[in-house]
């Protein structure tokens, strides 16, 4: 990936505005946490992992100031990444360091999982994933997109589902796939379950936002219903995550906060609108997936098949 999603600048942090994506490669320069914040909050930075680092940026440009973490923290609800980080950060003493202790951290623990991961994964296989779950999302190499760069000597091909309404897959997988050479097919979401159907799926891989003490999973919308066809086709579903995704605090997925997003996202895009005027609209940006129909769950610690409360605590209580 030649593209930096996230660049540091020690006074500043630049961050790839990833809605204009894959038109146009535009920095948008932060220079104080209320700016990252709202980065974090329109979209130009998405993504668990992305919004923790650079919220760990954000605290670092306002040297750590309460005003600091509060406004970070009221930028998305979902993924426990971006509180990860602001509690992390809180027992830093020295902040930029910190900050670029999280950055690297988290590029290798792709690059570990990515490792995990590809072992999983067969020769010449059919991988489906959801969202964008790469580079994009991450300080670089990414999770679930991680896997499958890990495993493209295995000559395997990717069906990236477009995601609405935000078209995550459509205009940042394609595009980090393409830029990969590895090939990629990209449908829409409603097409999933034919595609399975037809016998053309092996394996889903995808992100997540955030995972319960128990295994439940938030991510994107349209995550759940995937998990449920892939179960009705014998497909496996792996989720692909750092340790900086589980939040044991949280018994299980039910106690997850799903966010929701404007209406302007559904009834259209960009300067276009295909909705009527008055319509209702929900629109909410992540569902949670139950961990009984969760193959495994990759982790730069390891892999845990069949994911349960018993072996995640297994997992969460062994070092880095």
């Amino acid at each position: 990936m030649t593209v930096e999603p996230i660049r540091w600048k020690g006074d500043r942090l630049e961050l790839l505005d990833q809605r204009l994506l894959p038109n146009q490669t535009v920095y948008v320069t932060c220079r104080t946490a209320t700016e990252v914040a709202a980065a974090i909050r329109d979209m130009v930075v998405r993504g668990a992992p992305a919004i923790g680092c650079a919220a760990a940026f954000g605290v670092a440009l306002d040297q750590g100031s309460p005003e600091a973490y509060d406004i970070l923290a009221k930028s998305r609800p979902t993924a426990v990444n971006l509180f990860w980080a602001l509690d992390r950060m809180k027992k830093a003493k020295d902040l930029k360091a910190e900050a670029e202790a999280i950055f690297d951290e988290d590029v290798a623990g792709n690059r570990a999982m990515g490792k995990l991961g590809a072992e999983l994964i067969p020769d010449k296989a059919r991988v489906m994933t959801h969202c964008n779950a790469g580079a994009l999302a991450t300080a670089g190499y990414g999770t679930a997109l991680g896997v499958i760069r890990s495993s493209k000597h295995k000559n395997i091909s990717v069906i990236a589902n477009e995601t609405r309404p935000y078209l995550q897959g459509a205009r940042l997988t394609a595009y980090e796939l393409v830029q990969e050479g590895i090939p990629c097919t990209l449908i829409t979401d409603s097409m999933a379950g034919h595609i399975m159907s037809k016998g053309e799926v092996d394996v889903i891989v995808v992100g997540a936002d955030r995972i319960a003490a128990n295994g439940d999973v938030a991510n994107k919308i349209g995550t759940y219903a995937l998990a449920v066809l892939a179960k009705r086709h014998g497909i496996p579903f792996y989720v692909a995550a750092p340790i900086s995704t589980f939040d044991p605090k949280i018994p299980d997925g039910s106690h997850i906060v799903i966010e929701e997003r404007p209406a302007a996202e559904v009834t259209g895009y960009r300067e276009q609108r295909w909705a009527p005027e008055g319509v209702s609209v929900r629109n909410p940006a992540f569902d949670v997936t139950p961990a009984e129909l969760i193959t495994g769950i990759i982790t730069e610690r390891g892999v845990v098949l069949a994911p349960d409360r018993k072996k995640l605590q297994a997992l969460m209580s062994t070092g880095v």
